[in-house]
């Protein structure tokens, strides 16, 4: 009984994995241009045998149509041959944003060692895009292998897809994300080292901060002090949100370098947004020994900032009267 379970839990995830990707390719797909039937008929993989990602040229033109034959041979297979042939075709698809789609559904398939050799492959695809969504499923899957492969592609040239490795780390608690996000909140290298230049020339461009924010879809809630109206004024060339979602990031960094990030970040810089963020990552972090540094932000000029400023004081002050009453020392950084 365990074993159909077992089987129906993985077809169901399948099924998923094929409705995601028809939705997709339906989207991508002209309503107003007539097809063009293809001159060859394409390459078919045999059933359960998932490509390479990427291996056709580029473009935006639809998915050749089937013909009779075989979609009749399609029609016999079993539901699960079938749900591995359509996430093979989506990965041999010619647009990216298709291929992004089938590498990303593929983060569903958890302990199924042919998606992590697909996600694996999709690493090396040409289409930033693709090899961020394998870091995002690289994250989702986990194991060995790929910390691995999301260790090796923090030093890919593209910021967006260091950012989506750095940030499928942290859901593994891994602390090699934490230089990535030091970078995009403070626009330096921790310790002089970790970013090659330009992965650096990027995150210190504002404009392409925050095209990387919007292209990416790197989202941030505003926190308890921060109003609609405020979070609705940021504009789209503003790369505040993406800062904001490092210093987010940071909150269980244990290196003291980022919490004195932190604590400059939330008294000087001059977004509101990542004001409020440095804030709430520092409350997070429990550490008594900052009050005094966090005073300044009591007198932002923003009601949020200077209010969640005040709580941000008072919950670390409720801490350090907790740890002398146990008689425990305040604790320097988060463990």
């Amino acid at each position: 009984m365990s074993r159909l379970r077992f089987s129906f839990t993985k077809t169901l995830l399948l099924l998923v994995a094929l409705s995601s990707l028809t939705v997709a390719q339906q989207t991508s797909q002209p309503s107003s241009s007539p097809e063009t039937p293809s001159s060859a008929e394409p390459t078919k993989q045999s059933p359960n045998q998932i490509p390479e990602s990427g291996t056709q040229p580029d473009d935006s033109s639809p998915a050749t149509k089937p013909s009779p034959q075989e979609a009749a041979a399609f029609a016999k297979l079993s539901v699960i041959d079938q749900a591995w042939e359509v996430l093979s075709s989506g990965l041999q698809e010619q647009g990216a944003q298709k291929r992004a789609t089938a590498v990303r559904v593929l983060s569903l398939l958890i302990g199924e060692p042919k998606a992590l050799t697909a996600v694996s492959n999709a690493m090396e695809d040409p289409k930033p895009e693709v090899r961020a969504a394998g870091a995002f499923a690289l994250g989702e899957l986990g194991g060995p292998i790929a910390i691995k492969k999301l260790h090796q592609a923090l030093e890919d040239k593209e910021p967006s897809v260091a950012i989506a490795a750095a940030n499928a780390l942290l859901k593994l608690h891994d602390p090699a994300a934490y230089k990535i996000f030091y970078a995009v909140l403070t626009g330096n290298m921790k310790g002089g080292k970790g970013l090659i230049a330009s992965q650096m020339a990027q995150l210190k461009d504002p404009k392409q901060m925050a095209l990387l924010g919007f292209q990416e879809g790197i989202g941030y809630v505003p926190f308890a002090g921060m109003g609609y109206d405020a979070y609705r004024a940021i504009r789209k060339d503003d790369s505040s949100p993406v800062r904001a979602a490092a210093a987010k990031a940071l909150t269980h960094d244990p290196d003291p370098q980022s919490q004195d990030a932190l604590v400059q970040t939330a008294v000087t810089d001059r977004s509101e947004l990542v004001r409020n963020a440095a804030l709430d990552a520092i409350s997070k972090r429990g550490d008594p020994t900052v009050m005094e540094r966090l005073e300044p932000a009591m007198h932002d000029e923003k009601d949020s900032v200077k209010y969640s400023a005040a709580a941000t004081i008072l919950h670390l002050h409720d801490l350090a009267l907790q740890q002398k009453k146990h008689g425990s020392a305040p604790k320097s950084h988060v463990k």
